[in-house]
């Protein structure tokens, strides 16, 4: 058994079903991707909307393609006929973008929002009442070719398991609040967090999603 077989194993044995592993493959080559494949591991996620597009017309029809990077208005077209799940929503410009392609392409494409809860100024997303003013807006109902089935966050980049497992759980009360909106393209089952480093502790604070790239391929080429 290969070493992408092994690590694939292992984390499913740890997650036990209370959450669904996305193999992160940014930079990765088909190659890899096909033995993760071969393994049992058909959710990929790409940074990068030009590699997702690449990759996905070489490899297997019934992967699931998520898009977990920031997310450019201009790019969004290229992925619109395929794209699974797109974890980085932070602005209604770009979901309004999204809904415009997702029509073109007949489909109604699933949507989270990305929340900033880390410390690191670097990283993209809405804040908490920024998140819920997007939900609430009006202009919501007309997007009927996109649906917002969730969050999206990473924690700060430590080894500070407490602030960790703070941030991680502040996300998930957000989540739950926010949950609570009625619309008719508003529908929360999912909650992406966790990443190579935290995943575990993501679980233990209710993602149903995690991320995880360097822990099944190795360190980034």
């Amino acid at each position: 058994m290969s070493h992408i077989s092994e690590a694939i194993q292992s984390i499913e044995s740890q997650l036990a079903g209370r959450a669904r592993l996305i193999a992160v493959t940014k930079t990765k080559p088909v190659e890899m991707l096909l033995e993760a494949y071969n393994s049992g591991c058909k959710t990929f996620g790409e940074n990068k909307v030009q590699e997702m597009v690449d990759k996905s017309g070489q490899l297997p029809a019934d992967i699931e393609w998520h898009l977990i990077g920031h997310l450019q208005t201009n790019k969004v077209k290229y992925m619109a006929s395929f794209v699974t799940l797109i974890h980085s929503v932070d602005s209604l410009k770009l979901l309004q973008e999204i809904n415009k392609q997702a029509a073109k392409a007949g489909r109604v494409i699933d949507c989270l929002l990305q929340i900033h809860i880390a410390q690191e100024e670097t990283k993209f997303g809405l804040d908490e009442a920024e998140a819920e003013a997007l939900l609430r807006d009006p202009v919501l109902d007309d997007l009927s070719s996109v649906r917002l089935v969730g969050l999206m966050g990473m924690a700060s980049n430590t080894d500070d398991e407490t602030q960790i497992r703070q941030e991680f759980r502040g996300l998930k009360a957000l989540y739950d609040r926010l949950s609570a909106i009625q619309r008719p393209n508003v529908a929360f089952r999912e909650l992406s967090m966790g990443m190579s480093g935290d995943y575990p502790i993501a679980v233990e604070e209710g993602s149903t999603l995690v991320r995880v790239g360097s822990a099944i391929f190795g360190s980034r080429f």
